[in-house]
């Protein structure tokens, strides 16, 4: 069955609701490691009001019973504890009464195009769905998948490499690319240092640099975008296909990234600095050791031809800062077409470190999807005979195939 989910919910309605379908049966699945990750996208150094009034956990409805999975579609509710605050203007049912409509929309957000593209008469419409709220349930449903890749030992983590031009000297992403050791042996443990930092960053010289300058954003009532970057390793080779567009691994990752609020970029390994070297400085030669056939450097970031090659998988994104300013730019108003300040809404002055917890779900839902399509299965014990087979099996293959190599 291919995997896949669906997340219903607006920013203040009652709660955000995910449906998934497709994860194997006898998976065993905490409760608590899901909220674990809901905790962290809440956290970070520049976060608004809202952050302080919800406290995200999970309620499980289905396709979970004594902490397995049963194979069936699983379902979730995460609660808006803000909907007290909300009911009369969120409500379902009833006339609008005294609410107010939105006419004032925000440069940079969905405001205006999402009324333009639904004919809807209040921007609240808009706003309410186009709220990175929703990433709350894609986190929980990327946890689900975590869990999956976990337990055939794929590991994924993250940090913030750049908030408003404010990198580090180490510059660990061009060292992650270069070949050298991975500082932190899985991806995991990316996190496990970043999440010690208010801001998610690897550096604490950077850190507290970083954090001065959203004090300086605040105070200018200005918000600031950033940069991030997603290891995942033990990723095994194989997964994705050239054969179609669509199939391609790093097509698909790039994708999943790029649904996230706000993000405007996403590359790849060496990504844009390929455009500017040499093949001689960009590409991976390969060489065989320990029996096993690797790269010298992985400049691919652990994708060659829309497929894993069991590198380290490596991804870089860049989110725009958030486009709710406390000193609004020019916009206009929607009811007598006269230009005016923006509208100010409940915001965060940065995100970057949320966002980096988000594209950690996103890769882990999109890895998970391709390792099933790779191994088949309807339970985890069929999945593991068939990754444990095509590990086993594919360098005898490749030695008998080619007959260069000793048997």
């Amino acid at each position: 069955m291919k995997l896949q989910y669906l997340t219903a919910g607006e920013s203040h309605g009652k709660g955000l609701i995910g449906i998934i379908e497709g994860i194997p049966a006898n998976l065993p699945v905490s409760e608590e490691f899901i909220n674990a990750q809901l905790k962290r996208r809440q956290m970070g150094y520049g976060r608004g009001g809202r952050m302080k009034i919800e406290s995200d956990t999970v309620e499980i409805f289905s396709g979970v019973r004594f902490g397995k999975t049963t194979g069936m579609p699983i379902s979730f509710l995460i609660r808006n504890t803000d909907w007290e605050n909300w009911t009369e203007r969120m409500s379902i049912e009833g006339k609008r009464n005294d609410v107010p409509k939105i006419t004032i929309p925000r440069p940079g957000h969905a405001d205006i195009v999402g009324v333009q593209k639904y004919l809807l008469d209040d921007i609240r419409n808009s706003i309410e769905r186009s709220s990175a709220r929703e990433t709350a349930a894609r986190v929980a449903v990327g946890a689900f998948a975590r869990t999956l890749l976990s337990y055939f030992d794929i590991s994924i983590g993250s940090f913030v490499e750049g908030l408003g031009g404010i990198y580090s000297k180490e510059k660990t992403y061009l060292s992650l690319i270069s070949g050298k050791e991975l500082p932190y042996k899985t991806g995991w443990l990316f996190s496990e240092i970043a999440d010690q930092s208010e801001v998610r960053v690897l550096d604490p010289e950077q850190e507290k640099k970083i954090i001065a300058r959203i004090q300086r954003a605040k105070k200018a009532g200005d918000t600031l975008g950033g940069t991030f970057a997603v290891v995942a390793t033990g990723v095994p080779v194989g997964l994705g296909s050239f054969s179609q567009a669509r199939t391609r691994l790093d097509a698909r990752l790039s994708e999943s990234i790029m649904t996230i609020n706000a993000v405007k970029a996403v590359e790849i390994g060496a990504g844009f600095l390929c455009a500017d070297l040499p093949g001689s400085k960009i590409h991976d030669e390969i060489i065989f050791e320990n029996d096993e056939i690797k790269r010298k450097t992985n400049r691919a970031g652990g994708i060659e031809g829309g497929i894993s090659n069991g590198m380290p998988i490596i991804i870089r994104g860049a989110m725009k800062p958030i486009a709710t300013l406390m000193t609004p730019l020019a916009s206009i108003d929607l009811e007598t077409f006269n230009t005016l300040e923006a509208r100010r809404e409940r915001s965060d002055f940065t995100a970057v470190p949320a966002c980096a917890v988000i594209a950690e779900a996103m890769t882990a839902w999109t890895l998970a999807e391709n390792l099933l399509e790779k191994t088949g299965g309807d339970s985890i014990e069929e999945i593991s005979d068939n990754i444990n087979m095509f590990k086993k099996k594919m360098l005898q293959r490749i030695k008998r195939n080619f007959r260069k190599l000793p048997l």
